[in-house]
């Protein structure tokens, strides 16, 4: 796995990643930090990187497991430290699945096999933060 992040130049702090699979992301800093907050910032990408990657095992675990899941949304929300490097110390993942006649101890379990084992992302979040999670669960 490979990225380039490019800085786009003297008139911020914006830069452009260009992913090895030919994907383009942009990010930018803050207008205090000398960005101009037309993009994500990099620590916010961090964080919806791992909910995109708890997500995908969520729904990847409850489709093997045969639960009729129509959707899984997560929310994080997430605390830094206060002085460098400001690190995530808490983050909340709040999981809305819906599907059909879900089983809730089967949603559960997908949630802690992608907190424990599968989702890089938490796990490596998981050496600074607390990491919690809620579940609610909708009939479709």
């Amino acid at each position: 796995m490979e990225c380039t992040v490019s800085w786009m130049g003297d008139h911020g702090m914006a830069f452009v990643a260009s992913t090895g699979s030919g994907h383009i992301v942009a990010m930018d800093g803050a207008p205090e930090g000398g960005g101009n907050n037309l993009a994500p910032q990099p620590m916010e990408m961090v964080l919806l990187g791992t909910g995109g990657c708890t997500a995908y095992d969520v729904v990847l675990i409850l489709k093997k497991s045969r639960q009729d899941v129509h959707g899984c949304a997560v929310k994080l929300e997430a605390e830094r430290a206060s002085s460098d490097p400001k690190v995530f110390t808490r983050i909340n993942f709040h999981f809305t699945v819906t599907g059909r006649n879900l089983n809730r101890a089967t949603v559960e379990r997908a949630i802690h096999l992608s907190h424990e084992k599968y989702c890089s992302a938490s796990i490596m979040l998981g050496k600074t933060a607390d990491l919690t999670h809620t579940l609610e669960i909708v009939e479709a």
